[in-house]
């Protein structure tokens, strides 16, 4: 597979150094509700996209059951993140826990890190707790939680597929996009 051109990795930390706060959580989705706003917001911040492509680069690089458990397992918490935010729970630093859980994960695909399955799942899970919660309360008041789960739910499992097929062009390239997520997580961190 071919590797990711010097340009294309300066391009990728440039975009990254670029990202600005977690902007995902502005409050302020317009007139998306419902599924379209589930759909929309883990697209709406590099916060969360970041994350969620590191999870399935991260799981691609573990590879046997880790490839379906790791995605699964964050899709499973952040779910139940979103349930205890629309139940009025609150979670501590829940910001810095995102922003912590871009810089951590683009650092585990850099260092191709391999952890057994359960702690891989763990950590997953620990960290989609934090995005759940954001993703719900970030639910527009009109919208069906039920619908909005689902929205938030495709578009989750589908980048931590890109994450996966992303492994594809070979280890250097992942590594760089690694890095480049693990520059955005620092950003976002001192953007706080």
């Amino acid at each position: 597979m071919n590797s990711m051109k010097p340009a294309q990795a300066i391009a990728l930390a440039a975009l990254s150094l670029a990202a600005g706060t977690a902007s995902a959580h502005t409050g302020d989705h317009g007139t998306l509700t419902g599924f379209t706003g589930g759909l929309a917001h883990p697209l709406l911040g590099v916060d969360h996209l970041f994350a969620m492509l590191a999870i399935g680069l991260w799981a691609a690089q573990q590879g046997g059951r880790a490839l379906w458990a790791i995605p699964a397992a964050f899709v499973v918490a952040m779910l139940a993140g979103g349930v205890l935010a629309w139940s009025g729970v609150g979670l501590p630093q829940v910001e810095g826990a995102i922003a912590l859980s871009v810089l951590a994960l683009g650092l585990l695909v850099v260092a191709r890190l391999r952890a057994p399955l359960a702690a891989g799942m763990a950590i997953a899970a620990g960290f989609a707790l934090f995005h759940g919660h954001a993703h719900g309360l970030e639910m527009p008041l009109a919208a069906s939680p039920a619908a909005y789960a689902l929205g938030f739910v495709l578009t989750t499992a589908c980048l931590h597929g890109a994450g996966i097929a992303g492994s594809l062009l070979g280890r250097r390239a992942v590594q760089l996009a690694g890095a480049g997520i693990a520059a955005a997580g620092v950003a976002l961190m001192v953007a706080m």
